[in-house]
This record gives C-alpha cells, structure tokens and sequence, in this order.
C-alpha cells in the first residue's frame, strides 16, 4: 500500500484519490500499485458499483514519478506495478469516473482515456510530451486517443505534444464536463451515485457493447510498452531527459 493513495468507500462507490501534492501526484510505482489493487478488488466486490479516481486541489497527476524513469534508463530493472494498473484500467468491469483539477500530465491525461466520464475544472490543462522526453504513448492512448478525438487531435495531443486546455479536451471528445473548481467533486459523485442506481446488468451488457472487445486494447498496451522500455534506454530518451532536469533545476 502507498501512504500517497487514499482509499475510501462510499457506499456501492470506491474511491480513489491521489494525495501526494508535494510532487503534484507523481506517480510511484507503490502508488501504481495500491491503485491497482483497489481497481481490481473493486471489479471482484459484487457490493462495488463504479469506480472513481480524484486528485488533490491543483494536481490530478504529473505522470510519473522521474526518479522510477530515470533509475530504468541508468539500467535498473523496472517491476510490473505500472503494467498491472494498466491492465487493470483496460479491464476494468465496471464504470469509471474522474475528477480532474489543474495538472494532467502524460498519465495523468491518459488515464481518462479509459474513463466513462471525466469531469474537468477551467483550469486543468491536459499534456502528454512523450515524444519530446524521446518516448512513446502508453496506457492504450495511441489506439483509444485517435477513436475518442480523431486522427489529427490525436496527433497534436500525443505526437506534438500540444497542452490541451478543459475546454479544448471538451470540444474535442477527451472529456465529459467542465465544472468549477468548487463543484468539482460533487459533481464527480452525483455522476457516481446516478451510475450506481441504473440496472447493474443493463448498464454491463450496454458498457461492454460501447467498448468493445478489448483484446486489441491489451495487445495495444503491451506493444506500446514495448516500445517504450526500449525508448527510456536510447540515447534520444536520455539526452532529453537530461536537457529536462537541467530546464528544471535553471
């Protein structure tokens, strides 16, 4: 278990909420998998009826935690934790809802690929700069990111790198609402609880007939994290890594 996850129960609701804002919820991978774990638990408890994942006050997530890349680039062996959260997102048996205020950075984005409905406060913005850290897409974001906003936003999202402002993420397919920075979790969980309330085995059968066989999306993320691990040692991925810690530190 991660002290950075919070875990709550609301009733047929399981809650999730990142809570580690000195690093704007930078993932670990203890954090990974705590979040796996309780996606999981959640899918196998009958009582459980949807899902939600929330940030703290100005950071959903911004994306993984540089300490876990950069000891895989300088040639550690990385665990499965983020894998198992992956498949677990890709999964997942019953609805998602996420609540997003202020930063949303490469997983922090890519996460509400697979959510039923994202809630956005006007100050969020939306940024996946793989490609600029000599990377690439993951969580299934090449493959759900052109079907959810189209080739060419999927393109100046994932390829380009482009910030995506709430609106813009709204207009273009990639969340659900915009809501103000007060009404956000309330909005989050009147969703939630409206969710809990339709026929369990109705809103199922209609849920898998929207998403599909999800066969090509686990494939999907397996390739995708193949190809990333062999990125994350190229010399591209650490020379701009590198040129990234030193904007940082300047």
């Amino acid at each position: 278990m991660s002290e950075h996850i919070v875990i709550e129960r609301r009733g047929p609701i399981s809650v999730i909420r990142m809570n580690r804002p000195a690093k704007k919820n930078a993932l670990t991978r203890a954090m990974y998998a705590t979040m796996a774990g309780v996606l999981t638990a959640g899918d196998a408890d009958p009582s459980i009826r949807c899902h939600v994942i929330l940030g703290v006050p100005g950071s959903f997530s911004a994306g993984n935690d540089l300490a876990d890349f950069l000891a895989v680039a300088q040639g550690g062996e990385g665990g499965t934790e983020v894998y198992d959260f992956l498949m677990a997102l890709a999964q997942l048996q019953k609805p998602l809802v996420s609540g997003v205020d202020g930063v949303a950075v490469g997983v922090g984005t890519t996460i509400n690929l697979h959510c039923d409905l994202t809630f956005a406060t006007p100050r969020t913005v939306f940024h996946t700069p793989f490609v600029d850290l000599g990377l690439v897409p993951e969580a299934g974001s090449s493959l759900l990111g052109p079907a959810l906003l189209g080739r060419q936003q999927a393109f100046a999202l994932l390829g380009l790198g482009e910030a995506f402002s709430a609106e813009r993420a709204h207009a273009a397919g990639l969340i659900y609402k915009v809501v103000s920075e007060e009404s956000l979790d309330t909005e989050v969980f009147a969703a939630a609880e409206a969710i809990c309330a339709k026929p369990p085995e109705a809103l199922k059968i209609a849920r898998d007939l929207m998403l599909g066989d999800r066969k090509a999306l686990v494939a999907r993320i397996e390739e995708e994290a193949r190809h990333f691990r062999a990125r994350l040692t190229s010399e591209e991925a650490r020379n701009a890594f590198l040129a990234f810690m030193a904007r940082k530190k300047g």
